[in-house]
């Protein structure tokens, strides 16, 4: 039977365009083209001064033999040119790979090879590790300098600068529209649970939903004044890159998260929102209250990585810091689901809104699945807030796999789910909450660690016989390593050597704070009791 709603209906240019992220700048420049889009410093640009400069850069990079499906990398902080590199890049279909600043230089060679980077922008301050990383690739990029005037120290490493690269280029350039908004627009590397990288795929279709989303979901009004406490180079800033361009607000750069510099831009460019894991909320709690001065209206906080402690939620509130906990990962664009607020909770006694307010909730509005299901049966677990399961999305809002890993592409996406590795329960109401996490990652200050990798390390000591490495509560970072090492007979150590013994073997923020000695709990086939420890590491932090 023909369908009367098919026939002579198709798809053409009038009815449809792919979506991308790109058309919020274009758009931002054709309507507000004098609004202020990025403050740095003594530094402001407008949309349009934006635009121009994104079309310069993309058409550099297109004069360079960039194209579609190539990789450009970018190893810099929250500054200008990393807003840029967002939408020159999308412009000609190439792929936009932000670097975590953080890694080590065997940690960015491998990402710069594995993505086969053509181009690498990079920031002085990190020239130590990019020169180094530089001589471990198979393939060298073309390397061009980013000399921000904010940073002293550090050297140039590339064929120019990013200034003169842009001089390359045409502001007048016709950027297109991607052929396919299935195409990649960004690669993101994330550890997850072991020590090899996975580069996780974004596609334009999920970048324009979730940048969109971000405003549903947290109520972002139009020319919203936005902090970036939140790395550029984590989940692409949470698309708030494009969604800034989408509101046309303002972007508020920061090269590094310092308190008392935090709160003088809140108080200077009425900033209204920022976005952050716990330790930066606690940061700007805890600072002396004269450094709070001038910020006389409200603030709007997004917290993920782990929910807010009463304290925080409370303190927060008390000096006009609204705070929103959401929830979500690499594989998912950044947070992809929230705990979405209730007007009568603010009524509730605050131990109740501390945990109704502290739950990672439901899925946002344009992700269409989150749900608690059994991971082997996947069939949805009771709304009792016991039954465990396995967190899992499904939805545009969800990447498009690992990059040249079909295996574990096709294990996170089983049973047209994907799987988390989350463990939670449904609440009776729907709402999800985490009790633990199934592969032992630790997310310390928002950073996800491979207790795996530091396993690894460890494990090369010559007195280690055993290792093992879970989370321990930290006051300030969330979460920090804690080892539990056994020792091979009639060998000795000290926790200060095995802590200098890693200092040059892994990131700084991936070392073990502490080192405990002693035989470790393990089943009758040899495993390690890790959910032992777990509790262990608990109790000797709240006793110390």
């Amino acid at each position: 039977m023909t369908q009367p709603y098919a026939s002579g209906l198709d798809r053409n240019e009038a009815n449809y365009t792919p979506l991308t992220p790109v058309s919020f700048l274009a758009k931002a420049a054709y309507v507000y083209p004098d609004r202020v889009a990025v403050i740095h410093g003594g530094l402001r640009r407008t949309w349009r001064e934006v635009y121009a400069r994104c079309r310069r850069l993309a058409s550099a990079l297109e004069r360079r033999g960039i194209g579609r499906g190539d990789t450009v990398a970018a190893m810099l902080p929250n500054i200008p040119e990393m807003v840029e590199l967002h939408f020159g890049p999308a412009m000609i279909g190439a792929v936009v790979n932000t670097l975590n600043t953080r890694l080590d230089a065997e940690a960015i060679a491998f990402m710069l090879d594995h993505g086969e980077a053509k181009v690498l922008f990079t920031d002085r301050e990190f020239s130590a590790t990019i020169e180094k990383a530089l001589t471990l690739v198979k393939s060298r990029p073309l390397v061009i300098d980013v000399d921000d005037p904010m940073h002293e120290g550090g050297k140039l490493l590339g064929e120019k600068d990013y200034e003169a690269f842009l001089a390359e280029g045409d502001q007048g350039f016709e950027w297109t529209f991607p052929p396919d908004e299935w195409d990649a627009i960004a690669l993101n590397y994330t550890s997850g649970t072991t020590g090899n990288p996975k580069g996780v795929v974004y596609h334009y279709r999920g970048a324009y939903l979730n940048a969109i989303n971000n405003i549903l979901d947290w109520s972002m009004p139009k020319h919203a004044v936005y902090l970036w406490t939140l790395p550029m180079f984590h989940c692409n800033g949470w698309c708030f890159n494009w969604t800034m361009a989408a509101a046309a607000g303002t972007n508020v750069c920061l090269r590094k998260v310092d308190a008392r510099l935090i709160l003088s831009l809140i108080a200077e460019h009425k900033v209204t929102h920022y976005c952050g894991a716990p330790i930066v909320h606690s940061m700007l709690l805890n600072a002396p209250a004269e450094w709070r001065r001038g910020i006389d209206h409200e603030v709007h906080c997004l917290v993920a990585a782990a929910p807010p402690p009463a304290a925080v939620i409370e303190g927060m509130g008390r000096i006009g810091f609204d705070i929103t906990h959401v929830y979500g990962l690499t594989e998912t664009y950044g947070p992809a689901a929230v705990c979405a607020k209730h007007p009568e909770w603010s009524s509730l006694p605050l131990d109740e809104q501390v945990r109704r307010n502290g739950r990672q909730g439901v899925a946002y509005l344009l992700e269409e699945g989150m749900t608690v299901l059994d991971p082997l049966t996947l069939q949805p677990v009771p709304w009792d807030g016991e039954t465990m399961g396995e967190i899992m999305f499904r939805g545009n809002i969800t990447m498009k796999g690992y990059l040249k890993n079909p295996k574990a592409t096709e294990e996170a996406f089983r049973g047209g789910w994907f799987h988390s590795g989350d463990l939670a329960v449904m609440q009776p109401d729907g709402y999800v909450k985490i009790k633990d996490r199934s592969k032992d990652v630790i997310i310390s200050g928002g950073e996800n660690i491979s207790s795996q990798e530091v396993e690894d390390v460890l494990y090369g000591h010559p007195a280690v016989m055993l290792a093992a490495v879970v989370a321990q509560p930290d006051p300030k970072w969330g979460e920090t390593p804690c080892a539990f090492i056994e020792l091979k007979d009639g060998a000795s150590t000290t926790e200060e050597e095995i802590i200098e013994y890693c200092k040059s073997r892994m990131a700084r923020f991936k070392i073990p704070k502490k080192v405990v000695f002693g035989p470790l709990p393990k089943t009758s086939t040899g495993k390690i009791q890790k959910f032992l420890l777990r509790e262990r590491a608990k109790s000797r932090s709240a006793i110390e």
